[in-house]
């Protein structure tokens, strides 16, 4: 789906109208929230977010993962793997697995760590134990209470930041602010000088932390001097363009799909032939890439981005807590019958 653009808006009249059913949606959210969740058998770390819609949790979750081997820790990644066919739990191999089979994000974490696939959070964390992690790194799931979770980010969009403040589908989020503070111990900022400045302020006077981050390329463009169409179908496509731009490439055209869309020939024979009337060359994100079939990827390029904290020490000291302060007692001890890969 796409955001609407009523979501900014709080006194728009679909808000308006569209506030009641916001009211019991976010209440039944947030009383989910609340439930007592299973202690795994290693520390989950969550990155979640707020809203419906992509903030920059699956970056955070590698430069998460990437600061507990660091310190030490082998960790592995827990994921739902939305758009997949798949429910798990299974450890997701890209040289086997499609977008088709496990969705866009579980193959773009697989490449950095171990990655398993599950709708049941439990089991799927009880895989990673078995496959020989000390620490979970979930992707997404702040609102899924069916894991104990020994630390919770919140991902925010410094440009979106929550949107009107309603609950879907009146707004963009998923429970009311109020009611999901209480279930995070810190928030990652992506970008600045946004709407989301505002949730930082709000999360500095709960005291909780604040961890500032952006996101920058991987890797030098490959089209260097050329004009670029650029297209994503991602949660915020227009973060995705200006950090193409940052990176010194001369965007002279965009195009938008909804998120984690699956790409048909005819969006990809109109793109071709746009793109060869401008002269310009196709380039859209990693997520995107591994959508797309391999004989139209050969005339895309990709730019890998990466999340850069601008101050990784409280970071890193906040993992480490999390991990070290880690009791077994309680914990669901993995065993063949919970842990056994399925389609």
């Amino acid at each position: 789906m796409r955001p609407p653009a009523f979501w900014d808006h709080a006194d728009h009249p679909l808000s308006r109208i569209l506030a009641p059913l916001g009211h019991v949606y976010g209440s039944r959210v947030a009383a989910r929230m609340d439930r007592t969740g299973m202690k795994a058998a290693c520390p989950i770390i969550c990155i979640g977010n707020f809203t419906l819609g992509g903030a920059g949790k699956t970056p955070t979750a590698l430069a998460v993962a990437a600061m507990l081997r660091r310190i030490g820790y082998d960790p592995a990644f827990l994921t739902r793997g939305y758009g997949g066919r798949l429910a798990g739990p299974i450890a997701v191999d890209p040289s086997r697995h499609t977008s088709g089979d496990v969705g866009d994000e579980p193959l773009l974490l697989a490449r950095c760590a171990r990655t398993v696939l599950a709708r049941d959070r439990p089991e799927g964390a009880s895989l990673c134990r078995e496959a020989g992690a000390d620490v979970v790194v979930m992707d997404d799931g702040l609102q899924n209470p069916s894991l104990a979770k020994d630390l919770s980010l919140a991902v925010v969009d410094a440009g979106s930041g929550v949107g009107n403040g309603l609950p879907f589908p009146a707004g963009p989020l998923r429970a009311p602010l109020a009611r999901q503070w209480r279930h995070v111990d810190g928030l990652v900022l992506i970008g600045g000088n946004g709407p989301g400045e505002t949730v930082a302020v709000e999360a500095i006077s709960r005291g909780l932390p604040v961890h500032r981050a952006r996101l920058v390329p991987t890797a030098p463009m490959d089209v260097p001097g050329k004009p670029v169409l650029a297209f994503a179908g991602i949660g915020r496509p227009r973060k995705f363009f200006d950090t193409l731009e940052g990176a010194g490439a001369t965007v002279v055209e965009t195009r938008t799909f909804p998120d984690h869309h699956p790409y048909r020939a005819g969006d990809l024979a109109a793109l071709v032939a746009r793109a060869d009337a401008l002269g310009a060359a196709l380039v859209t994100t990693e997520k995107d890439m591994v959508r797309l079939p391999a004989e139209f990827a050969a005339r895309v390029t990709a730019l890998g981005v990466g999340l850069r904290i601008e101050n990784e020490a409280p970071l890193l000291a906040q993992l480490r807590r999390a991990v070290e302060a880690f009791s077994p007692a309680n914990a669901r001890v993995p065993t063949a019958a919970s842990s056994q890969p399925r389609a």
